[in-house]
């Protein structure tokens, strides 16, 4: 079996960490530009063991378990606890948790040189990985959704766009906005993770085990595969795993050095199918623990908790209610999804005369199409509220032309009208680069800092973003709207209107039973796909759209079978 030695050539040096996170949050000189601007808006039982109740990632895996009636108000102190506006109220149909993996250094308690540390100067704080726990108490069903770190979207900033990984650097209230304002995604409780939390999870359950099927190597991470094989993974290592997103592949056998390696090209997306399996394995590995040894569960939170940061409302009784409704829930067979997205293939974006890197648009309707699936959204309901959307007839919209193509505005508003939207106007305005993404912009009143919001105006935009397709989101600025109407369409590169009536979600939601057995079998690997949106086909400024869940590939690591010496089956 390979060794621990054969993972990495030696820690990373903190020089190239930081000139590469300076690389990868391309922006920052922006992000940083937008800090004193004005902003958009005035913007029981005895023994309770919470095993398994909240698991999930950033660059981590969040292990909520607490310990005697009389201990787990001690453990939960030492949880870090941030006042976060805007998280609507929990209800009793569902409760949605985002949960982010920061790529802060100088949040950490230890500095480490192979991360890079805040007195180098790697002091960028964006959201690594953002996923929303989507919990179901009718069926104790479990899903989760990954929203890409490059997708730009309108609300990043309180000024305005960026990635939506760059909205962190705000704090946790913006992002929060961001995702219910772009996405229409209610997010009733925040968790954030960091690289300690991630690496003490994973040391704690005595590392985990998997089988890499073919050399790999990421000089990024510095993780490095030498031989085909199952590892073990302390920590450190299963860091280097997730973290990857600049992977070479050996090509051939005869091949040893691998910085002539082919890279992977699908960097971040890529690295997001990788960790989701990582969690089905780690699961396995908990429910192989069992965490039913008090003296073991408190040592493990007592190592995660200090490092582990919730809001200020997600107190322990809530916790230990969750924990309680699914303690057999395995993330091994929880759904994991990606939201759609497309590679701009234009190099560093150019938007309103600044340079955003690398970026990835969200894809329409497959991205609506996710979200209905995964949250159980019936056609024609409100993903925010839950209530039924607007009729057409009500909605007063405008259209403009963001692009400079000749007659796109009307190729918009047509259609639209002619499905029964009160279209008010066409027109043209200045495009905020050579590529760019649909925006359905709508106004209205912020929502509030800490209560419900229901928006007539955000009910009017989905409706409006369900007839779309190509890259395309929702974007909060009452500015943007044209006065008289409820939306304003600022239309993109390769837009067009989905024809005939609306069109029902092609993917079928994972069904789950609860049972007195947590199972810990491995999860999906289908490949979940939309058909392409026809105005980007043969366009060579993006990718295909991604797949909504994606099979691994021959290169990727997987469950080692239970003799540890190949893959499991």
């Amino acid at each position: 079996m390979p060794s621990d030695s054969n993972i990495g050539r030696g820690e990373t040096s903190a020089e190239k960490i930081a000139n590469h996170d300076r690389l990868i949050a391309m922006g920052d000189a922006v992000n940083r530009r937008h800090e004193t601007a004005a902003g958009q808006r005035p913007k029981r039982h005895r023994r309770v063991w919470l095993r398994r109740s909240l698991i999930a990632v950033g660059v981590v895996i969040v292990l909520i378990v607490g310990g005697v009636a009389a201990d787990y108000f001690y453990l939960g102190s030492l949880v870090n606890k941030v006042n976060v506006k805007h998280l609507q109220q929990s209800s009793a149909a569902s409760e949605n948790i985002l949960l982010i993996g920061s790529t802060t250094r100088c949040g950490l308690k230890q500095q480490n040189a192979a991360y890079g540390t805040c007195a180098e100067g790697v002091t960028g704080v964006n959201s690594d990985i953002d996923m929303i726990l989507h919990l179901d108490p009718a069926t104790r069903s479990v899903s989760l959704l990954s929203i890409p770190r490059d997708t730009f979207v309108p609300n990043a900033r309180i000024i305005g766009a960026n990635k939506v990984d760059a909205a962190l650097y705000e704090g946790p209230s913006q992002l929060i906005t961001a995702i219910e304002e772009d996405f229409a995604i209610p997010i009733n409780n925040y968790v954030e993770l960091n690289f300690d939390t991630f690496a003490n999870v994973v040391n704690a359950l005595g590392g985990v085990k998997m089988y890499f099927p073919i050399p790999i190597y990421d000089a990024e991470s510095d993780l490095n595969i030498e031989h085909a094989g199952c590892y073990d993974l302390n920590g450190f290592h299963a860091l280097q795993l997730v973290r990857a997103r600049h992977l070479q592949i050996q090509p051939t056998p005869s091949n040893h050095d691998p910085h002539t390696w082919t890279f992977e090209t699908l960097s971040d997306l890529a690295r997001i199918r990788r960790t989701h399996e990582f969690l089905r394995v780690l699961a396995a590995k908990v429910a192989t623990r069992g965490l039913s040894n008090p003296l073991t569960d408190q040592s493990i939170m007592t190592a995660v908790l200090p490092s582990l940061t919730v809001d200020s409302g997600f107190g322990e009784p809530k916790m230990v209610s969750l924990a309680e409704t699914y303690a057999h829930t395995s993330i091994a067979n929880v759904p994991q999804y990606t939201y759609p997205v497309s590679d701009v293939q234009t190099g560093s974006l150019l938007y309103q005369g600044y340079y955003y890197g690398d970026v990835v648009f969200p894809i329409q309707p497959n991205g609506v199409r996710a979200v209905d699936t995964i949250f159980d959204v019936k056609p024609g309901m409100d993903s925010f509220t839950g209530k039924a959307l607007p009729s057409p007839s009500s909605v007063k919209l405008t259209v403009e032309n963001g692009t400079g193509v000749t007659n796109q505005a009307a190729l918009i508003a047509n259609p639209l009208r002619a499905k029964g939207f009160d279209v008010l106007s066409s027109g043209d305005v200045t495009p905020d680069g050579p590529v760019s993404e649909t925006v359905v912009w709508y106004g209205g009143p912020p929502p509030p800092a800490n209560a419900d919001w229901t928006s007539p105006s955000l009910a009017a935009a989905e409706s409006v973003l369900n007839q779309l397709a190509g890259p395309a989101i929702l974007g909060y600025n009452p500015d943007k709207v044209t006065p008289g109407a409820t939306v304003t369409v600022q239309t993109g590169t390769s837009l067009t209107a989905i024809p005939g009536t609306t069109s029902t979600t092609t993917t079928t939601k994972a069904t789950h039973k609860h049972t007195s057995k947590t199972t810990t079998t491995t999860g999906p690997t289908t490949t979940t796909t939309a058909a392409e949106p026809p105005g980007m086909r043969g366009n060579p400024d993006f990718t295909a759209p991604s797949a909504v869940n994606e099979a691994l590939q021959p290169w990727d690591p997987r469950a080692c079978n239970a003799a540890g010496t190949g893959p499991a089956t």
